[in-house]
């Protein structure tokens, strides 16, 4: 019996000291791989465009404006991609006879006036060529805001009325 009791002993050994490595050693079948994942994007050159209004206000042509044009200012405002190079132009006008800008009251009666880029009044806003208004490139996408310096022509023999006129403003990108 003893030897029996030995042998019983000597396995319960070796199953002890089996399940100590089993259970210290890691699998060493187990490996890993890498890959790159590439990652993009496209930044799109974009500009939005908005206006607020030239008033001129009240035009005499008896007396004030017989000798002396009126002056106005509006403004063009844009916002576009930081580092994007862009123009502005402005049309002639719904009412525009030629090149010659014209408010109309609503009839066949018509006030000249000219848009400029500068309140020098030297350099004519235009919608092509040199009168295109081209700042430098964006700084930032935030909004920038650009003058317009409107001029209604002296001694014009116009009637009494309210006289409009509809100018459209267009961003190049």
């Amino acid at each position: 019996m003893e030897t029996r009791n030995r042998i019983v002993r000597g396995v319960a050994a070796a199953l002890g000291v089996a399940g100590a490595l089993v259970l210290s050693t890691g699998r060493t079948d187990a490996g890993s791989a890498t890959a790159n994942l590439s990652v993009s994007a496209t930044v799109s050159v974009n500009c939005t465009i908005s206006t607020a209004a030239l008033a001129f206000g009240s035009y005499d042509p008896v007396v004030t404006h017989a000798a002396s044009p009126l002056d106005g200012t509006g403004t063009v405002t844009i916002a576009c991609t930081k580092g994007s190079t862009e123009t502005i132009g402005l049309g002639l006008g719904a009412n525009a006879t030629g090149s010659q800008r014209r408010l109309n009251d609503g009839g066949t009666n018509y006030l000249n006036y000219e848009l400029y880029q500068d309140s020098g009044h030297a350099t004519v806003w235009g919608n092509s060529g040199a009168g295109l208004l081209s700042p430098a490139a964006a700084p930032s996408k935030a909004a920038r805001n650009f003058s317009v310096y409107g001029r209604v022509a002296s001694n014009q023999d116009v009637p009494a009325g309210s006289y409009t006129d509809t100018v459209v403003a267009t961003v190049n990108f």
